[in-house]
């Protein structure tokens, strides 16, 4: 409950800093994937982020209209759409990154080093049992 509770937390505060710099989660999500990644095509954004293919179609389609990216056909394969950033988009993925490493800052802060390569230990463990 502990870890449900915390997480919930987190993820509404972090939600929150991506609000105030402009963007969204799902926003800030796929912007990092493409730009990781360079030009990537749908299903395997899908896949990065963890949606499903029309959710993932949802946000695109909103991006695109923002013009944050465009999409085109793979000319090797026209039934892929491939996804790259346009000037706006990597503007708003640098803002959206400073506000996430803002949050990763004060969200580590009184953390040391140590203590956190033992969370992340932790949380690898829970992992590892829950999918045992």
């Amino acid at each position: 409950m502990n870890l449900g509770r915390t997480a919930k937390l987190v993820a509404q505060a972090f939600d929150a800093a991506l609000v105030e710099a402009g963007g969204t989660l799902p926003v800030w999500l796929t912007l990092l994937s493409v730009k990781s990644n360079g030009l990537a095509n749908q299903r395997e954004l899908a896949g990065m982020i963890g949606i499903q293919g029309a959710t993932l179609t949802h946000h695109l389609n909103a991006m695109e209209g923002q013009g944050l990216l465009t999409r085109r056909r793979d000319p090797v394969n026209r039934r892929v759409h491939l996804v790259e950033l346009t000037e706006a988009g990597e503007a708003l993925f640098e803002t959206l990154r400073q506000a996430a490493l803002i949050f990763d800052k004060r969200l580590r802060t009184g953390l040391p080093d140590e203590r956190l390569a033992e969370f992340a230990q932790v949380l690898a463990i829970l992992r590892d049992n829950v999918g045992a």
